[in-house]
């Protein structure tokens, strides 16, 4: 196969056509022209030839001899051909921490308990006034229109009684999270969380502090959520007032889990689970626990550039290591090969953990599904955008925009119709 070149006119004279170690010269060259050429082909690709000169007695051109006095032959000699470098990319574990370690299976147990609700406190449970708890639960609805716009659109789908409830979950979790990372975040301290723990703590005991607590408080009471994953989301936050790196992925799965998985955990009791679903409740929940860790892995990929200027490196320190970088090339904003392949790797665990998570969302009432897919096709959008970007989340933020959003969300209808369609294709769409 010729191999084009970039040479100039005399240099595409020199050479008939270079391709498995031959390379056929033409005679009707001068010798001075044709050492000339060598040489500087020497220059420019020393690893693929080698410049040997020598006194030149007799050469043939089609069976006729030719003579060069006082002149000399230039031999141009084929070095061997160097093997491409076959360097192993690390393959980067997907495995977190066991479910068991995070008492997963206590937590179903006791929100899958259909005698939860009778065996409640009659005289715990809050009686609103219905004027009260309609305008409770508009501000839950407006909150959740503004700062989740494709997740509202999906809620829309879904009764109203578990509409209600998922606007007061969403809310409660995004005002913790705001302890945090919002506009009060400079006067973050230990014993704020504490306090808002014992909020909490208040709201599961029906005694709501605000409007917006009361609006929780009486979800509490209509569906079987079981505090833990609250308390979890809290302590999320503690590691975020107090770890600014990750040793390695368990430690940050760990994270993932306590400010994101544990929505997941939260959700399921409202979603509700298909009456003719043939898989285990708790595999169900574990599918809903890794969407809440692709998302939150998901967003760490998105946000790299934005939380280094606070500091903060959400990427395990060794799987850095392992890729020859550390703090200082993120810090230093420079996108190099070695970061791409390192991006490459934690892209493909975060689309690990949405393939985990598509059994149990085809599982989940038919009226609920929508927004999980919603939820779950956007997010793997975001890491297509990053891929679009040149694997560049130092210095652009990947985002999905309204089009894109607006034309995804048909798609996640029609997979949220079809459980069983997506069951049998669910491996199709990898990386979607």
């Amino acid at each position: 196969m010729q191999k084009k070149t970039r040479f100039n006119s005399q240099l595409y004279a020199f050479f008939g056509w270079i391709g498995s170690r031959q390379i056929s010269i033409f005679a009707k060259l001068t010798v001075p022209q044709y050492q000339s050429g060598c040489i500087w082909l020497h220059r420019i690709m020393p690893s693929a030839f080698s410049l040997a000169v020598k006194p030149c007695v007799a050469g043939s051109n089609g069976g006729k001899s030719w003579r060069r006095r006082g002149g000399a032959r230039a031999e141009v000699v084929v070095a061997p051909k160097k093997r491409a470098s076959t360097q192993k990319v690390p393959e980067l574990s997907k495995q977190g921490i066991p479910h068991t370690d995070l008492h997963v299976r206590e937590i179903v147990k006791r929100q899958s308990d259909d005698k939860k609700s009778a065996m409640l406190d009659l005289s715990q449970k809050p009686q609103f006034h219905p004027t009260f708890l309609e305008e409770a639960y508009d501000k839950c609805r407006n909150i959740c229109a503004e700062y989740a716009k494709t997740f509202y659109l999906g809620t829309l789908l879904m009764t109203e009684e578990r509409q209600k409830a998922i606007w007061a979950i969403y809310v409660w979790c995004r005002r913790t999270d705001d302890l945090v990372d919002g506009p009060n975040a400079p006067y973050m301290s230990s014993a704020v969380l504490d306090r808002w723990e014992e909020r909490l703590h208040d709201i599961f005991d029906g005694r709501p502090y605000d409007i917006l607590d009361a609006a929780l408080t009486h979800t509490i009471h209509n569906f079987p959520l079981d505090i833990k994953p609250f308390r979890d989301m809290i302590e999320g936050m503690r590691m975020d007032t107090k770890i600014f790196r990750y040793a390695n992925f368990q430690e940050l799965y760990l994270y993932c889990y306590y400010v994101a998985g544990t929505v997941g955990l939260m959700s399921v009791p409202v979603m509700g689970i298909a009456p003719e679903s043939p898989v285990s409740t708790q595999t169900i929940y574990n599918s809903a626990l890794n969407l809440g860790i692709g998302n939150q892995l998901t967003n760490i990929l998105r946000d790299v550039g934005e939380d280094s200027l606070r500091g903060r490196v959400y990427l395990p320190q060794d799987e850095l290591g392992q890729f020859g970088l550390c703090d200082g090339d993120i810090f230093s904003r420079k996108v190099s090969d070695r970061w791409r392949e390192f991006m490459k790797q934690q892209i493909t665990r975060a689309r690990f953990y949405f393939n985990q998570a598509e059994e149990g969302a085809s599982q989940l009432h038919k009226a609920s599904r929508w927004p999980v897919w919603s939820s779950l096709l956007l997010y793997r959008k975001i890491l297509d955008a990053i891929e679009e970007n040149d694997y560049d989340n130092l210095t652009k933020r990947a985002y999905v925009g309204r089009t894109k959003k607006l034309l995804m969300l048909p798609l996640a209808y029609s997979r949220a119709q079809s459980a069983t369609h997506l069951r049998l294709l669910g491996t199709k769409f990898l990386g979607f």
